[in-house]
This record gives C-alpha cells, structure tokens and sequence, in this order.
C-alpha cells in the first residue's frame, strides 16, 4: 500500500512506553496527553468557525536509539519513538500554534507540549497487518510482517508502525488491536 502525505501533530522522545506502575507516568504517556489535549482544543476552536474536525487514531513510530529502524531485542529504555495524531487540512501550522497557546496558557509549560508540532509527513509504500491482543505480544505478529516482506522481494526501511485502535485504558488487552505498519523499499 501507498500511505499519503498526511498533516500530523507530532512529538518524538525516548524511553518505554509506560511508566512504572503506581509511578510517574511515561514521557510517551505525558506526549500523548499533550497531543490530545492540542488535538481536541484545536478542534472545539474549529468547530466556532462551523469547521468539524475529525478524530482519528494514534499512531507512534518506533526505532532503536541512534538508529532508524527497530530492533525488538533492544531493551525498551533504548527506544526511540514518535508519537503522533494525523490531522485534517484544517488544521494548520497556524492553528496550532495558537492552539499551543492557548493550552500553556491553561496548563503550563511541559516538555512534551514545547516539542510538539505540526509536519506533512509521508511514509509512502508500506505493509501492514492487524494485530489483536495485548501489545507485549505483538513479536509474532511483526515476525509474519516481515517473512511476507521478504517473500514479495522487499526490504523493511524506517521505524517500526504503530496505529492504536483502541483504547487501553477501556479495553481488554486481549482485545486491543493494532495496526503494525513498516515502510518497505525495493529489496
């Protein structure tokens, strides 16, 4: 398949994706609640100018430290990783910089929010399978991704794809399920 240029509202970092438990949450769960958190003012912003924005799910790249692609037995503090939101044309640079304001003048200054931004981002041609279950067992699932990459002559290239279809916090983890997406070039 061939992923368009897209807008997208976007904050990269490092590290595992959760916290400890009963801890500080993540730095990818603090960018992920900053990107809703522009992501949902921006569209009540939109919404007084009579424009409906849709909502639409997050996504996150994930790549070795000082690396451009992923490695599965790299221990997750040796992560890198790019959370992000696609958005509609009508969310604009513009748009979110005065969203950005409006929301450090609410909540503050936080890291995530000072490296959020907008960018059209293309991942071009890509594979990608339907994974459901929890996300610790995802490996076999990749692994299949990647033999069906290789029996089409292809090679992966770029960070591993994530598109989360639910909701963690609502759902079962055995009922999660996960777009797994790797951009692919000619082997």
């Amino acid at each position: 398949m061939d992923v368009p240029e897209l807008g997208c509202l976007m904050v990269d970092g490092q590290g595992a994706p959760t916290g400890e438990e009963g801890g500080a949450p993540s730095e990818f769960q603090l960018a992920i609640g900053a990107l809703y958190s522009v992501l949902y003012t921006a569209k009540f912003r939109l919404k007084r100018d009579g424009l409906v924005v849709p909502l639409l799910p997050l996504e996150a790249l994930w790549f070795s430290v000082g690396d451009a692609t992923f490695d599965m037995t790299t221990p997750p503090a040796g992560w890198s990783w790019r959370a992000l939101i696609a958005v509609s044309d009508d969310v604009t640079p513009e748009v979110v910089e005065a969203t950005l304001t409006e929301v450090r003048a609410r909540k503050g200054t936080t890291p995530p929010l000072d490296r959020l931004r907008h960018e059209r981002w293309c991942e071009g041609r890509s594979a990608q399978v339907m994974h459901i279950g929890p996300y610790s067992e995802e490996a076999p699932t990749i692994e299949r991704l990647h033999a069906f990459i290789a029996a089409q002559g292809l090679e992966p290239r770029g960070a591993h794809h994530e598109v989360y279809l639910g909701d963690p916090r609502r759902a079962a983890p055995e009922k999660l399920r996960t777009i797994i997406r790797q951009p692919v070039s000619v082997g």
